[in-house]
């Protein structure tokens, strides 16, 4: 059966998408390997940075994982001398050690400009352009599911 012109093009955006995204994830892990980080591991890095101490629920809500996920990456990080979990009554907050805020010191900048340097090919305004689209569709997925 014949997808209709729309769908089609939907249908192609979509594998456009998903593709950049497996492709800059891919070269994002090759990139914060240089310091021994997976990116989910530094993701959760700079979300901790950004929001400490933070429970160990709100993180794995602002990562999307689950709370299995976040506990055997919290429990890496944590042999790591990366962060360090306190037991508040029923909530675990989670804060960078000092060896994890100097790894972010320096892994922070040369991943920021990595993945920004993944956008050259476009001109600022398309930049700008893509952003309002992307934000546009995230309205719309986040309408769906409400």
């Amino acid at each position: 059966m014949e997808q209709p012109n729309g769908e089609r093009l939907s249908l192609l955006l979509w594998f456009r998408l998903a593709c950049f995204y497996h492709q800059s994830n891919r070269l994002s892990n090759d990139n914060v390997g240089q310091f021994d980080l997976t990116i989910s591991q530094f993701d959760l890095l700079v979300q901790t940075q950004a929001n400490q101490p933070i429970s160990q629920m709100d993180l794995a809500e602002k990562l999307l994982v689950t709370k299995g996920s976040i506990t055997q990456m919290l429990a890496k990080l944590e042999q790591r001398n990366l962060i360090k979990r306190e037991q508040e009554w029923r909530i675990k907050r989670i804060s960078l050690t000092d060896a994890g805020e100097a790894l972010m010191k320096e892994a922070r900048p040369d991943q920021s400009a990595f993945q920004s340097s993944l956008f050259n090919p476009l001109t600022a305004d398309e930049q700008k352009q893509l952003n309002t689209l992307l934000k546009k569709l995230q309205k719309g997925i986040e309408s769906q599911t409400n």
